[in-house]
Formats: structure tokens, sequence, C-alpha cells
């Protein structure tokens, strides 16, 4: 019963994971507009999304691989952070910056508006659980 719960929500949760950290790179790159040589960064949303559901199933997860002493366990649960690349710039500058402003603002723009998608499906979710349990 439980890992039915888990299987509801985790497309929502890794969403909004994967949705964070698309956010962060899109702040930086356009906390970077003007830095000479800055490349800009982002991340595929919907490979992140199939390789977090795939690495975690409702057993645990993927493992990461500790090949030192010093490194530390994931915890369980915990996927790895989603590949990030490099975007094409539409125009070239001469400094060496591919940061394009409108660009960055309309995707930091649809990445709050999905994230916020998600905020509300797991909200809606979870208030239909309470709905059901109290009768």
């Amino acid at each position: 019963m439980l890992n039915r719960l888990d299987d509801m929500l985790n497309f929502h949760t890794q969403a909004l994971r994967i949705r964070d950290q698309r956010q962060q790179v899109l702040a930086s790159n356009i906390a970077n507009a003007d830095t000479p040589n800055y490349k800009a960064r982002d991340l595929d949303f919907k490979a992140a999304l199939q390789g977090a559901l795939k690495a975690a199933p409702a057993a645990g997860g993927a493992t990461l691989a500790t090949t030192a002493p010093g490194h530390l366990a994931a915890r369980p649960g915990q996927a790895a952070e989603a590949e990030l690349m490099y975007r094409t710039p539409a125009q070239g500058s001469v400094d060496g910056n591919t940061v394009d402003m409108d660009a960055e603002r309309a995707a930091f723009a649809d990445n709050a508006i999905h994230y916020e998608f998600n905020l509300t499906r797991i909200s809606q979710q979870i208030k239909g659980l309470l709905a059901a349990i109290q009768g």
C-alpha cells in the first residue's frame, strides 16, 4: 500500500527536484550575463526526469559508487544531479559570453510556472488522500 502512495507522489517529487535544479542553473546564467567568457548552461528536463524516474524506483533508487574512503554515501532516494549542457548561442558576443537575456528570462519564467504546477499537483494529491482518510 505504501509503495503505491510513494509511486503516486514520485513523479511530481522528482519533477520538482529537477525544476529546482534548473531554476538554479538559469539564475546563475542570468547573474553572469556580464561575465566575460561565461558559457550559459541548461539541462534537458525531459531526459533528466526520465533518468530520475528510472534511477529512483520504490526500492530505494540508484546507488552512487564510493571509490575513495573520503566519499560520502548518498541518502536513500537521493538521485544524482542532472547533466548540465552548454547552451548554443543564437548570436555571438565580443567578450565570449553566451548568455542571451531574453532566452534566459523566458526559460526562467517557463520553469517557474511548471514548478508551481508540480507543487499544486502534489498539494491536490495530498488533499485527496486526506479526504479519503477522513471519510
